[in-house]
């Protein structure tokens, strides 16, 4: 399974990227190929192509605030998803949210 990810936190700092490191992580042991957008204080990192969405079976909102762009996503099979969730049971998220 192909997913695309967005996280985004509040303050853009800690959680955005502890969120995208543990999606990545955990990924490979559910047999899912995901690319991760970070939108923290940075900007918008690692930012997702019109390719990487067009081909994506998922895309995972993984945050408690409005993401930017999030209009890219309309069309698609779209999970949102509190960055809490991902931070405190990431094995839960794939095993609910990313399966064929």
């Amino acid at each position: 399974m192909k997913i695309v990810a967005v996280t985004a936190c509040p303050t853009g700092i800690a959680h955005t990227y502890m969120a995208a490191d543990a999606l990545m992580k955990a990924a490979p042991k559910y047999n899912v190929q995901i690319k991760v957008e970070t939108q923290g204080a940075m900007g918008v990192e690692n930012q997702l192509t019109p390719n990487d969405i067009a081909h994506a079976q998922k895309v995972l909102i993984v945050s408690d605030i409005e993401v930017e762009q999030a209009a890219r996503f309309d069309a698609m099979n779209t999970i949102r998803i509190p960055i809490e969730d991902v931070l405190l049971n990431v094995d839960k998220v794939f095993l609910v949210h990313c399966r064929d």
